[in-house]
């Protein structure tokens, strides 16, 4: 099994919906070893491709995997789920269509080609998720004990971002004013690439990732949406606010000394 990373073609330009790239590997499921792990609902008749470049998001970050197929002269590949190894290869997993015994060769060409309608929603989500932790933070960074920011889902069904701190229930319509505001101020969502430098010289050294996450000689991908915040950050977004479409405070839940915001993108 290769052990070259995969380029992430989708960190670069998220507006690619198709690409051709190299077929690395083709193993089938339970070729894969112990990262069979990160796939729950696989079964002996899937595989798994790994490409030289992908547009295909693994999931993570808060993030679904992107969906779709991969394509070439010998068939056709649905893509059903999408990781990232410890070695920093994409894994796309998936069943060939048809024949069971057709099958991609090393080297091959092939055309990648995600699930649009999928990718906005998720792209969607993933912003208005760091959009209302902005609203949360200007708000309450100096209300709330101890506030800070821990993680987010940004599953359609799960939509939520989880804070430091008890937010009283109170909260909700402010933080639903607040989230408003940004999104129809059409905020304009940046895609950067930083060095610890560029964190400290704004004062946001508190956002500076753990060393082991970002690969030698590489900067920090993060995602600037002018006006209100900074998020280091791997995954997909709109490019400004007003495209998350109207974003709702479902509820403010609280427990052991923490909060989590839910909400949903119509």
């Amino acid at each position: 099994m290769t052990s070259t990373r995969t380029f992430l073609a989708f960190q670069h330009d998220a507006s690619l919906n198709t690409l051709e790239t190299i077929v690395t590997a083709v193993l089938p499921f339970d070729a894969i070893g112990d990262t069979k792990q990160l796939f729950k609902d696989a079964t002996e008749e899937h595989h798994v491709i790994i490409t030289e470049k992908t547009i295909f998001h693994p999931q993570g970050g808060g993030q679904p995997s992107d969906v779709g197929v991969l394509k070439s002269k010998s068939g056709t590949f649905t893509v059903s789920a999408v990781r990232m190894d410890p070695n920093g290869q994409v894994l796309h997993l998936g069943l060939f269509d048809g024949d069971s015994a057709s099958s991609f060769k090393e080297g091959e060409t092939v055309e990648q080609a995600i699930d649009v309608e999928k990718r906005l929603l998720y792209s969607r989500l993933h912003t208005a998720g760091h959009v209302l932790g902005a609203a949360v933070r200007h708000l309450l960074e100096k209300e709330v004990e101890n506030f800070d920011e821990l993680k987010a889902s940004h599953f359609p069904d799960s939509a939520a971002c989880e804070f430091q701190g008890s937010i009283d229930g109170k909260w909700k319509e402010p933080i639903q004013k607040r989230l408003d505001e940004y999104v129809a101020a059409k905020m304009p969502v940046q895609i950067e690439w930083w060095d610890e430098e560029d964190f400290r010289s704004r004062g946001l050294e508190r956002l500076i990732p753990d060393r082991s996450l970002v690969p030698a000689g590489e900067k920090s991908r993060v995602v600037n949406i002018i006006g209100a915040e900074v998020y280091p950050c791997g995954g997909t977004h709109v490019d400004t606010t007003d495209l998350c479409g109207p974003v709702t405070v479902k509820k403010v839940a609280r427990k052991q000394g923490n909060s989590r915001v839910s909400y949903v993108v119509k």
